[in-house]
């Protein structure tokens, strides 16, 4: 659980990796999602990374992904959305969840929390109300990349 929870924490005290993280930067989270910025050939090609890890080995792994609310809007935006979910588990993938949020709005809500109150996220095998997350925890968020379909 500690790696689901921590990336913020634990990235603090981490010096630089050789993937181009820097000192102190957050670790990535879920164990198997990216780090932030490094998903550079879309969702499918993150999922297929992620279903290799031996999830037998890890406990409380999983996997990030956020999409603009566009991509997934209308017939084929959910149709899109269930093969990718598929092909996850086909490969086989253990744990994904979704942020489906525009990364401006989530923005505005760190200038503006009183419009956002109700606002709830996907953190890392939970949600959280966006307003009771730290702005570190909130720049995680906002960072993972912002896929289409």
């Amino acid at each position: 659980m500690l790696a689901i929870s921590t990336p913020v924490p634990f990235g603090k005290v981490c010096e630089a990796f050789p993937d181009g993280r820097l000192k102190g930067e957050p670790l990535a989270d879920g164990v198997t999602s990216p780090f932030p910025g490094s998903d550079k050939h879309g969702p499918t090609a993150v999922i297929r990374s992620s279903s290799k890890v031996d999830h037998t080995q890890i406990r409380g792994g999983l996997l990030n992904l956020k999409f603009h609310p566009s991509a997934l809007s209308g017939e084929s935006g959910s149709r899109n959305l269930l093969a990718l979910i598929k092909t996850y588990f086909e490969n086989p993938g253990f744990h994904v969840q979704f942020n489906v949020v525009d990364s401006n709005m989530l923005r505005d809500a760190q200038e503006h929390p009183e419009n956002y109150r109700d606002l709830v996220v996907r953190v890392a095998g939970f949600s959280a109300y966006w307003v009771e997350m730290s702005k570190a925890l909130q720049d995680q968020v906002i960072c993972r990349t912002e896929h289409l379909l």
